[in-house]
């Protein structure tokens, strides 16, 4: 039986490589080499953490969209090298509709194409699917960020379109975002084992 979602209790997920739990206002110093070091991180979010300002705001708003049940952000470590290499949450959480949002994922420079975001994704969509009985998984990245939506569609996921025109851009002007998902019946027909042959 699916169990219910209870943002204020401490979910750890975890794998050989990668360990899943929750984002804290102590994980600031864990996260600020990235802030500091590699503003560009956050190139295509509307949200930045670059900088300590803004990665201090970053965290405050997490945490309280956390204690509003409305997300749940995760630090994620490294266990093959023993370090932090990033952030990602579930967001628009609607337990009654039996949906949510996956996304705000970003990692350190030195942990891109390492398999380490297939791992999250293994954990993360087990989670949503066979723990919390979720009948629909959705992304969204900017049209342009032509990386991040390779990776989504790596991991299995469906475009179902673009939304125009959708959000400002920090820099100005407007994006547009593309919508994809993993639904249920999918992740146990297919999406599953594509993840669990990638993260062998």
């Amino acid at each position: 039986m699916p169990e219910p979602f209870e943002p204020n209790k401490d979910y750890i997920l975890e794998d050989n490589c990668v360990l899943l739990r929750p984002l804290t206002a102590d994980d600031f110093g864990n996260l600020l080499e990235f802030s500091v070091q590699e503003p560009n991180t956050w190139e295509y979010s509307l949200l930045t953490a670059s900088g300590e300002d803004n990665l201090r705001r970053y965290i405050t708003m997490a945490l309280d969209a956390r204690n509003r049940g409305q997300e749940y952000p995760f630090i994620v470590f490294d266990k093959r090298t023993q370090e932090y290499a990033g952030s990602t949450r579930f967001y628009d959480i609607q337990p009654a509709f039996g949906t949510m949002q996956l996304g705000y994922t970003w990692y350190g420079q030195r942990f891109r194409g390492s398999g380490l975001n297939r791992h999250c994704k293994w954990l993360l969509l087990e989670f949503a699917f066979e723990q919390l009985g979720m009948e629909r998984v959705e992304f969204r990245a900017d049209n342009s960020n032509a990386r991040s939506i390779a990776a989504m569609k790596s991991i299995g996921c469906t475009v179902e379109g673009v939304l125009r025109h959708h959000m400002p851009k920090r820099g100005g002007g407007r994006r547009d975002s593309i919508v994809l998902s993993i639904l249920r019946n999918e992740w146990f027909s297919r999406v599953k084992d594509l993840l669990a042959e990638q993260c062998a």
